[in-house]
């Protein structure tokens, strides 16, 4: 048994005239970076329709619940903005992305599993859809309408398979395609970064299937004792929604900031290890879901641990230990990668004596600006639990999971235009791209700092909100889901137009790559590589390169 397709897709072969037999060959198709893409370009619609559901909700904010709302809706429209943010964002980007380019980091033909893959993909899109729909309908956390809400479990257990089936591919592949010579330590930052993603959803997205099971059949007995009928759902599901799990599905977007940085600095990343062990150091937050950790009540008084009512030292400890193995250890990993670039960030000269300038690209930008956002996230989730500053049940968590979304897009965005040249053949103009990752980091700053203070303030998390004092800070919510509109719009605007352009105008090597998906040609074919190709170090293509200067140089 063998985990490629045996029988390789040729749709490339040949343009398909009719729109409906080309719409068919995207639908069956089992090349990787088709089905990538298919995620990728669903994954930027759902965050169009997150944003607008936070454009609706700071709205209402802002006026105090006299806008066209009625409070029937408020649960559901809460509920489109978790599901959104969570499974119609941050999953479907960062697999999507994984899935299109692992196989050729990794110099194979083909993604492992490919049917398994696409067959995850489109689980994953039914349910997504069929949970727009239960909430659109009343359905969703505490929803009214009993069979809506039922959907609504059902569909989450159809996309939790369907991203385990991702995540079995991707593990697969980074595991048993890898290039002849291509160990573990030889792996790309991005691929590894997938190979832990992949790991995570698959011990994750099984936990989230059996609750599923237990609160439909709680739900569609009648009983809804044991788990609180529809308003147990986020009680007992809610995990996946919020902090710490969401720090697994930004693993990829912390892959691709690692991976650019030797590029966009033109130096070998020494020290490999430590920048796995960081991106595994992220990947930890995976058991925080799978334990099924909502929420870490850290007992803090000033700067000692609180032994007030009763409780001894071993009680308090056993309160922070998992707060700070699911928050703080993810925080070290990411810390990693920080240090890593201020390591390759210090100047250097070549072999003439000149100083190495660094290139600084649209897609690194878009990763360096996801990485600062899913940071800040990151910090603003550890300091939440802490019970002494009163951030719980405010919308200082709403702002956390924003800042770990939005920084999630800004990097599949970055991931976007750093490979489009392998993906559709087009190099995206600096000039055009450049301004709407500054117009991103804006408007996600904008959208989730504010709530920060206001959180800080007291505001609860609840929808409607009416005191004047704080009205401030939603309105400047408001605007920074503005801008992310803005910035989706344009990037995909911009995207469209590159693929519809007359011809392919991308080189093979436009970035002076170091990773073996820069051997291949632009756009890669359906098989990826014409020859196997033998690996003999971290960076191949660099190494090659080397060579054939030396030699030039000898015969000249």
């Amino acid at each position: 048994m063998t985990t490629i397709d045996s029988s390789p897709d040729t749709s490339g072969d040949s343009t398909l005239a009719r729109p409906l037999a080309a719409g068919v060959d995207w639908l069956t198709s089992s090349d990787h970076k088709k089905i990538g893409r298919i995620l990728v370009g669903a994954g930027l619609l759902g965050l169009l329709a997150t944003i607008v559901a936070n454009l609706l909700i700071a709205i209402e904010r802002v006026d105090g619940g006299a806008a066209a709302l009625d409070s029937d809706s408020w649960a559901q429209l809460l509920g489109s903005q978790r599901v959104g943010l969570v499974f119609g964002t941050a999953l479907p980007l960062a697999a999507g992305l994984a899935v299109a380019i692992v196989p050729l980091q990794l110099g194979a033909r083909a993604i492992a599993f490919p049917r398994l893959v696409a067959a995850g993909t489109y689980m994953w899109l039914g349910g997504l859809i069929l949970s727009f729909v239960s909430l659109l309908n009343n359905g969703g956390f505490g929803g009214g309408d009993g069979d809506m809400v039922d959907l609504f479990l059902a569909a989450h257990g159809l996309m939790a398979l369907g991203f385990t089936a991702v995540g079995i591919s991707l593990v697969t592949s980074v595991l048993t395609t890898r290039a002849p010579g291509m160990t573990m330590r030889r792996v790309p930052f991005f691929s590894f970064s997938a190979l832990v993603f992949g790991i995570g959803l698959v011990l994750v997205m099984p936990v989230l299937f059996g609750a599923m099971i237990y609160l439909f059949v709680d739900h569609r007995s009648g009983a809804r004792e044991a788990f609180g009928g529809n308003e147990g759902i986020y009680t007992w599901a809610g995990w996946i929604f919020t902090q710490p799990s969401t720090f697994l599905f930004a693993v990829p977007a912390l892959g691709l900031f690692a991976e650019l940085l030797p590029v966009t600095f033109r130096k070998r990343a020494k020290l490999r290890g430590l920048v796995f062990g960081g991106l595994s150091l992220v990947g930890v937050s995976a058991l925080a879901a799978v334990t099924q950790q909502l929420r870490f009540d850290v007992p803090w008084e000033g700067s000692q641990l609180s032994v007030a009512d009763g409780d001894d030292f071993s009680t308090k400890l056993g309160d922070v230990a998992p707060w700070a193995m699911f928050h703080l250890l993810p925080l070290l990993g990411a810390g990693i990668l920080f240090l890593m670039m201020l390591f390759l960030a210090k100047p250097a000269k070549d072999d003439d004596g000149e100083t190495i300038l660094p290139n600084i690209t649209a897609g690194f930008l878009f990763a360096f600006f996801g990485f600062g956002m899913i940071f800040v996230g990151m910090v603003g989730s550890a300091i939440e639990p802490i019970v002494d500053l009163g951030l719980v049940d405010t919308v200082f968590s709403e702002a956390s999971l924003v800042y770990v979304a939005y920084g999630i897009a800004l990097g599949a965005m970055g991931g976007i235009v750093y490979w489009a040249p392998k993906l559709w053949g087009h190099t995206l103009d600096m000039k055009k791209v450049a301004p709407l990752a500054l117009l991103g980091v804006a408007g996600t700053i904008l959208a989730a700092f504010p709530h920060y203070i206001a959180g800080f303030l007291d505001q609860p998390a609840g929808l409607v909100y009416d005191n004047g004092d704080l009205q401030i800070w939603n309105i400047l919510v408001l605007a920074g889901h503005g801008l992310m509109v803005l910035t989706v719009m344009a990037f995909a605007g911009l995207l469209v137009a590159a693929m519809a352009g007359s011809e392919q105008n991308a080189v093979d090597d436009p970035y002076d790559g170091q990773t073996i998906e820069w051997a291949t040609t632009s756009p890669a074919p359906t098989s990826n590589f014409v020859d196997v190709l033998l690996i003999t170090s971290a960076e191949p293509l660099l190494d090659l390169k080397t060579a054939n200067d030396s030699n030039t140089g000898s015969a000249s």
